[in-house]
């Protein structure tokens, strides 16, 4: 009998691609696995591992265990549309922790639109209404007409968060799936990064969704999840990323950023805003303030409008970058039933809860669909105040 800790061979390439895809350095990988960097090393020039070795590093790499005997490594490019250059080009590669993130989402939009089909639902209009050549002002009130919002909602909002939290439970009871995390699933040491998206949109009739990266700046997630809401209206599911507030490559990218912008921050409004006295001492974080927004987002809006020129919009985005305003994760105050009210929502979990009372899902595929289990499960309904 070949004992575990006999060495097995795999081929170096795969070790080294296992590696690369996590962004892990030789050293960094050494410390998860608790080797020297001089075994991992020999690990990538030889290939030869032990069993347990192997198990540690696809654990510490996030690769599935399967993937490491494979002769040349998987096609991992992203399922859905990448947007993100802006300037420079995407990472050659997405990493683990989005490629789970995005597969986690079809798995709840694909369970969510079946059980949706089958109840006899009707297909929500407002999906792919428009055509990517409309203009951004049309689908900035197409959005507010499906959310049922007024002109001018943010303004009456008292701060970011309640902004936030309105558009969010806006989003959902229009019949939208939303999610913020900022981590993978509720695995809180697989932080999302923000550098490499800040959200996307996967369109359907039924069941189209929305995953907003928590990690992010609490009044920069305002801005993505009205990017992503317009990438619904034209029917473009994608990734995006916001990096710079440079002009988009992608048509669909500037199409949707500017849905986004006249949502947020009306033209018409910034402008008397801008000629008024309601502003002190700096137009860009007082405009911030009125309109919920970031004020990164208001200067580039005021850019856009001609209320300022290139030079003063850099200067002050250069000035501002490494500011912002906390991420919802990170102001929950540690309460854990907080967090998955933003993580899972209300709508979804309330379905799921149904189909398991209805006979139609077992516990086992609840608890995959939602990463909850056991008692945290079944206390979701009362603590995060969902009926079923």
């Amino acid at each position: 009998m070949v004992s575990r800790r006999s060495p097995i061979a795999v081929r170096p390439a795969m070790l080294i691609w296992a590696r690369e895809r996590a962004g892990l350095r030789t050293d960094e990988l050494a410390r998860k696995v608790n080797v020297k960097p001089e075994r991992v090393l020999a690990w990538e020039r030889s290939g030869i591992i032990t069993m347990p070795q192997a198990e540690r590093l696809a654990r510490a790499t996030h690769t599935p265990f399967g993937h490491l005997f494979l002769s040349n490594p998987p096609d991992e490019s992203l399922p859905i549309p990448d947007f993100r250059a802006r300037g420079d080009p995407p990472p050659s590669r997405p990493s683990p922790d989005l490629l789970e993130t995005i597969y986690s989402m079809q798995r709840r939009q694909a369970w969510m639109r079946e059980e949706l089909v089958e109840s006899g639902a009707e297909p929500l209009e407002f999906v792919g209404a428009y055509h990517p050549n409309e203009n951004a002002p049309a689908i900035a009130l197409a959005i507010r007409d499906a959310l049922n919002l007024a002109y001018g909602w943010a303004a009456s909002e008292p701060n970011w968060s309640q902004a936030l939290r309105h558009l969010r439970d806006s989003t959902e009871d229009a019949g939208i799936l939303i999610f913020f995390n900022g981590v993978v699933g509720n695995n809180t040491s697989r932080k999302l990064d923000p550098d490499e998206f800040q959200g996307f949109a996967l369109v359907d009739e039924y069941a189209p969704l929305i995953f907003v990266n928590n990690a992010d700046f609490k009044a920069a997630q305002i801005f993505t999840l009205a990017h992503e809401l317009a990438h619904l209206l034209i029917g473009e599911s994608g990734v995006s990323v916001f990096n710079n507030m440079e002009p988009a490559p992608n048509a669909i990218e500037r199409l949707c950023d500017s849905a986004a912008a006249e949502f947020l921050v009306p033209g018409d409004d910034l402008q008397s805003f801008w000629v008024s006295e309601d502003w002190t001492g700096n137009p860009h974080q007082d405009a911030a303030r009125h309109f919920k927004v970031s004020s990164i987002v208001a200067a580039r809006r005021a850019l856009d409008l001609g209320l300022i020129d290139r030079d003063a919009f850099f200067s002050f985005y250069h000035a501002n970058k490494s500011r912002g305003i906390a991420s919802v994760e990170s102001t929950g105050g540690g309460n854990f039933w907080n967090t998955q009210r933003w993580r899972i929502g209300h709508r979804f979990p309330a379905a799921v809860f149904r189909a398991v009372k209805g006979g139609r899902l077992n516990h086992l595929e609840a608890y995959s669909l939602t990463g909850l289990s056991g008692e945290t499960f079944a206390k979701l309904p009362e603590k995060i105040g969902i009926r079923v």
